[in-house]
This record gives structure tokens, C-alpha cells and sequence, in this order.
């Protein structure tokens, strides 16, 4: 991945916070808990995903720049969402997790050296994981539930 790249990724990864919260912007409080679409999360559901991903995340990149070969940790995104109840806690403290854990690692992304970009670990699911595998995941994860985020809006609307 050249400079660019990862210059453009991790600017993308800085707005996805927002875009989330853009999409948030007027959502009805009601319909929060609303599962509109078969199979799919409440927008509520996704906030609480997103900050735990984050904080694994984050946790994930830190490993992978303070420690010799890391082995990452899967978890169940899913059974997370029921027994973590997901969907019955206040979002608000989610959010301001999700939000500040981010702007903590974007701080860190912009300090990585050459070297530190270069570094491997392992993850069950990715096999060799890398910083930059990292950055391609994370960059646009926030920016997809956004966009789940406006679909849920949108069928509560029919």
C-alpha cells in the first residue's frame, strides 16, 4: 500500500464517526429498536456494535505495533448483540466509546512509521494480519453501518 493509499484510508477512517452520527441526525427515538429489515440490526443494535468493535479494534492495532507477532482474538459480532443487549442499553455512552476511541487511534495512525506499517500478526479469520489490512477493514466499517443506518430510515418509512 503506497503513502496515498493510506493517506486516503485513513481520512476516510477520520469521517467515519460522523457519518454515522449524520445518519443518526433525526433518526426517531421509537424506531431506534425498530428491525425493519428481516435478519438486520436496529440502528440502536449498530451503535453498540460499532463502539465494541472499535474498542477491539483499536486493542487489535495497538497489539500489532507493541508486540512481537500478535495473535488477534475473534469474537461473535452476534451472540454480542443478544447477550450484550444491545438493544435495550442507552446508545449515548456507545457512541461517545465508539467516537473517542477512534480519535484516539486516528492520532496514532498519523504517528506510524514506515516500520510500524510493516508489522504482522495473526488473526483466525484474516490469517497474517497487518496494519494495513487493519486500516482497509476499519476505514470503511463505521461508513457501511452508516449506510445500513440510512436503510433501516428508509424502510421505516414505507
Amino acid at each position: 500500500m503506497t503513502r496515498e493509499e493510506r493517506e486516503k484510508l485513513i481520512h476516510q477512517y477520520e469521517g467515519g464517526c460522523q457519518a454515522v452520527v449524520d445518519e443518526l441526525h433525526g433518526f426517531p427515538e421509537k424506531d431506534l429498536v425498530a428491525h425493519p429489515i428481516p435478519g438486520k440490526w436496529s440502528a440502536r443494535e449498530i451503535v453498540q456494535h460499532l463502539a465494541d468493535s472499535e474498542s477491539q479494534s483499536a486493542f487489535r492495532l495497538r497489539k500489532l505495533l507493541a508486540e512481537e507477532y500478535p495473535i488477534m482474538q475473534a469474537y461473535d459480532q452476534d451472540v454480542f448483540a443478544v447477550l450484550l443487549r444491545y438493544n435495550v442499553r442507552d446508545m449515548a455512552p456507545a457512541l461517545e466509546l465508539f467516537r473517542a476511541t477512534r480519535a484516539s487511534t486516528a492520532q496514532l495512525l498519523r504517528l506510524m512509521s514506515e516500520d510500524d506499517w510493516k508489522r504482522t500478526g495473526w488473526h483466525p479469520e484474516h490469517g497474517v494480519y497487518t496494519a494495513a489490512l487493519w486500516l482497509q477493514i476499519y476505514a470503511t466499517h463505521a461508513h457501511n453501518h452508516a449506510l445500513q443506518i440510512r436503510r433501516l430510515r428508509e424502510a421505516l418509512a414505507r
